[in-house]
C-alpha cells in the first residue's frame, strides 16, 4: 500500500511539474489598424511562466523590445495590405516562433469624383481595350481576346487604324506600355509579355512575370513597369530585366479592391480601372492607398450599343496637353474628359 501511494505521488507530481513547464505563448496584435493608428504588440505567456527575452519584427524588419516585452510602431509611412509580425521567444534554454497578420489601411475614405465630357472622338467596336496610351497625338492600344489580339497605333481624333501587329491566336492580350524605345505587352494566363520596337512594332523579345501569376494592366512612371495581375496588387518590374522586385496593394479605409485592371500613372498617382466596374481608382504609388474613385456611370449608355459592348476599360493621359482620355472593350466611342471632385 505505501508502495503504490509513492507512485501515485509521483505520477501526480510529474503531471504537475509537466503541466507547469508547457508554455503557451500569445503574440498580442490588432487584425488590422488604419495607418494614422499605432500599432501595439506584446507577448505573453498563458499561465505567466517566465520569459527570458524575446525579438519582435515586422516583415523581417526588426522592432525594439521593451523590458516588459512590448512595442508600438508608427505605420504612417508604411504599404498598405498584409504584413507579417514574427516573434522569437526565447525560454528556458529553449526558443519558438510566433507568426501573425496585420492589415494596414488607408488613414481616410476616397474622395468621390463625378466627370464631364469634354470631347468625343471614334473608337473601333471591334477593338476589345485593353490597354492605352497617348505620345505625340497619336493613341497606342492593346486589344484582347484570343484570335482577335493586337498592338495598334490610331489616329486619335479619327479612329483609324495606322499601324498594327496581330498576335499569335494562343495568346490574349492584355496591357501595354512605352518605355524608352520599346513597348510591353502582357497576355493574360500564358505567363508572358512581349517586347516590341516602339516605331516599327517588330518583336524584339518576351519576357515572363512569376509572383504576379497573370496578365491585366501595364503601365509606367519613367523608372519602373508597374502592373496589375486582377488581384489588388499592383506590382513594380525592373523595365531591364522585367523581374518583379516590389508591390503594393490597394486598400481604403475599410478593405481592399481586387480586380485591377488598365492602368495609367499621372503624377505620382496609379489610375485602374477596376474589372466589371464602371469607375477609375486614383492609387497613391507609394503606399497603395485608394485616395480617390471616379465614377463613370453613364459612359457606357452613350456608345452604340451591340451584341459585343463590353465594360469600361482603357485610360490615357496626355502630359503636353493634360488630357485624360476613356474608352471601353468594344465601345464605339474614346471620351476626353475631366475629373471633377465631389463636394
Amino acid at each position: 500500500m505505501r508502495f503504490k501511494n509513492c507512485l501515485v505521488i509521483v505520477i501526480v507530481s510529474v503531471i504537475l511539474f509537466s503541466c507547469k513547464t508547457e508554455y503557451k505563448f500569445n503574440l498580442n496584435t490588432p487584425k488590422k489598424l488604419k495607418t494614422n493608428e499605432l500599432l501595439s504588440i506584446s507577448v505573453t505567456e498563458k499561465n505567466n511562466q517566465p520569459i527570458d527575452s524575446v525579438q519582435i519584427s515586422i516583415d523581417k524588419k526588426k522592432l525594439t523590445v521593451n523590458d516588459d516585452l512590448t512595442t508600438t510602431l508608427d505605420i504612417n509611412d508604411y504599404k498598405l495590405g498584409r504584413h507579417t509580425i514574427t516573434s522569437l521567444i526565447f525560454y528556458t534554454n529553449k526558443t519558438k516562433k510566433i507568426t501573425k497578420t496585420v492589415y494596414f489601411l488607408a488613414d481616410s475614405e476616397p474622395a468621390i469624383y463625378d466627370y464631364k465630357i469634354v470631347n468625343t472622338y471614334p473608337h473601333d467596336k471591334n477593338a476589345y481595350t485593353q490597354g492605352l496610351e497617348i505620345h505625340d497625338g497619336f493613341l497606342y492600344e492593346s486589344t484582347g481576346q484570343n484570335g482577335r489580339s493586337s498592338l495598334r497605333k490610331v489616329n486619335l481624333k479619327t479612329g483609324e487604324v495606322l499601324q498594327k501587329t496581330d498576335l499569335d491566336n494562343q495568346y490574349f492580350g492584355e496591357g501595354m506600355t512605352r518605355f524608352g524605345d520599346n513597348i510591353f505587352m502582357l497576355t493574360w494566363r500564358k505567363g508572358i509579355g512581349f517586347i516590341y520596337d516602339f516605331n516599327t512594332f517588330e518583336e524584339k523579345g518576351t519576357f515572363k512575370y512569376k509572383n504576379s501569376l497573370e496578365g491585366w494592366g501595364l503601365t509606367n512612371n519613367g523608372e519602373k513597369l508597374i502592373k496589375t495581375d486582377g488581384t489588388e496588387r499592383i506590382w513594380f518590374l525592373n523595365p531591364e530585366t522585367q523581374a518583379e522586385v516590389s508591390f503594393i496593394e490597394a486598400y481604403t479605409n475599410k478593405r481592399k479592391v481586387e480586380k485591377l485592371n488598365e492602368l495609367e500613372y499621372i503624377d505620382g498617382k496609379i489610375y485602374a480601372n477596376v474589372y466589371q466596374q464602371n469607375s477609375i481608382l486614383i492609387v497613391d504609388a507609394k503606399t497603395g492607398k485608394i485616395d480617390g474613385v471616379a465614377n463613370l456611370n453613364g459612359l457606357k449608355d452613350k456608345v452604340e450599343q451591340h451584341s459585343q459592348l463590353d465594360v469600361l476599360n482603357g485610360i490615357a493621359y496626355d502630359k503636353a496637353t493634360n488630357k485624360l482620355y476613356v474608352t471601353g472593350k468594344n465601345w464605339s466611342k474614346l471620351f476626353e474628359i475631366e475629373l471633377v471632385k465631389r463636394k
